[in-house]
């Protein structure tokens, strides 16, 4: 048995919750129905602010956080505060409320940018009514451990408040890091997720600067096409994904329903290109690897994929090199699926929100689809979930979920069915 294998056995990591608010939906239950129904989240953006911008779609959030937050709360908190303590509060009423001492709670909530539009807006207060205006509450709402911040003080968490940013890789990197504050004995339930709001003229004129974004502005319903020989860029979304992670012991001891289990992680860097992929997938794969062999599983173990494909022709081409190499002969029985065709990509919240899509689909064993697949790119040799949902086997099995980020982060993290 592994080292890794070795540190799981003493004390095995379990998801006993899960909270999202996505384009697709306000809750975990309506994203995930809408994943499956393959309801697009991309919409075009409206205001004079967008009107001349080059790129003038993104994938906002189904439900605004303004109807749910008390109008008190939501003003001191940035956007991607809002959304990280809206999903956070759902996961831990699904978990049951835990009962739990404070010191054996940990939260870690990832970002890729954190509150830059709170620093957009207060910069125009600043200079256009005078510094006595600018907001007390600007820098908790900028800080990129805000929404950790927020979510440990609301929930007493004093086991650890952490936060990764690791550009689109730290929503998964968040729940890596989670299971090691369990599996190491820091805590016993760690709140992990990812949560991303930075839909502003400033950051879309910057990502279509570098090329990045689609510009299929006319149809915004089917820019997000991973896998698609039209794919032309990722689109930005926004929201927040939220776990419970439990030691398996302080699970059954208080009666929880476990949904799956956390089975392990790999995380390395390409050192490569700040923006680009390496083009071979090599620390992708050994990423993969390197989580095969933190869960002691074997490729032949893994039935499923939610892959990062963020619908740019780089990117995609990349990954499908890495799974390949990673998974060797196993792949041809594995179904992939590209989440981001509806929800688009939410950056630092994408691997979160899409580590909750992982969690349900090995517990309803259910594939999601991958919208606007319409003509496969010939590259791509996976398969891909196409506009129907693929049921997954039934007994033990296990999925992955990729998430790699601009500066060469690669993050991949297995969930397995428990028993």
């Amino acid at each position: 048995m592994s080292q890794g294998a070795q540190a799981s056995a003493q004390r095995r990591v379990v998801i006993t919750g899960v909270g999202a608010t996505t384009p697709v939906g306000g809750d975990a239950t309506s994203t995930w129905n809408n994943l499956l129904a393959a309801a697009p989240g991309i919409r075009a953006l409206e205001g004079e602010a967008y009107a001349g911008l080059p790129v003038r779609i993104a994938g906002t959030s189904a439900v605004d956080p303004s109807t749910i937050l008390e109008r008190h709360e939501a003003r001191k908190l940035d956007r991607c505060e809002q959304f990280a303590l809206i999903a956070a509060r759902e996961a831990w009423a699904d978990a049951g409320t835990p009962d739990i001492d404070g010191t054996r709670l940990g939260t870690v909530i990832a970002t890729g940018v954190g509150g830059v539009v709170t620093l957009l807006e207060q910069y125009d207060i600043l200079r256009d009514r005078g510094p006595s205006r600018v907001s007390p509450n600007m820098v908790p709402m900028l800080m990129p451990n805000g929404s950790a911040a927020v979510v440990g003080l609301e929930l007493g968490a004093r086991a650890g408040i952490h936060t990764p940013v690791s550009a689109c890789a730290s929503g998964a990197e968040a729940v890596v890091m989670a299971a090691a504050m369990i599996r190491t004995g820091r805590a016993d339930v760690v709140v992990a997720g990812g949560t991303e709001a930075c839909i502003h003229p400033l950051t879309l004129s910057g990502f279509a600067a570098m090329r990045a974004l689609s510009t299929r502005n006319d149809e915004p319903a089917r820019a997000s096409r991973p896998y698609d020989k039209g794919r032309d860029g990722f689109v930005m979304g926004e929201g927040a994904g939220v776990l419970i992670l439990e030691s398996l012991e302080h699970a059954q001891a208080r009666g929880a329903r476990i949904y799956a289990e956390y089975a392990g992680g790999g995380m390395t860097a390409d050192a490569h290109h700040i923006a680009q992929p390496e083009p071979e997938g090599r620390g992708a794969a050994q990423a993969i690897r390197l989580a095969l062999q933190d869960a002691d599983l074997s490729p032949s173990d893994i039935v499923h994929v939610n892959a990062h494909a963020t619908s740019t022709p780089q990117g995609d081409t990349a990954e499908s090199l890495a799974i390949r190499a990673a998974l060797g002969k196993d792949v041809d029985h594995v179904v992939v699926s590209g989440t981001k065709s509806m929800t688009g990509h939410l950056l630092g919240g994408a691997g979160a929100i899409e580590s909750v899509a992982t969690v349900f689909a090995i517990h309803h064993r259910l594939a999601p689809p991958t919208a606007n697949l319409e003509d496969p790119d010939d590259e791509i040799a996976l398969d891909v979930v196409g506009a129907t949902p693929r049921p997954l086997p039934t007994g033990d099995i296990a999925a992955i979920n990729n998430s790699f980020g601009f500066g060469g982060h690669n993050v991949a993290l297995i969930i397995r069915s428990y028993s």
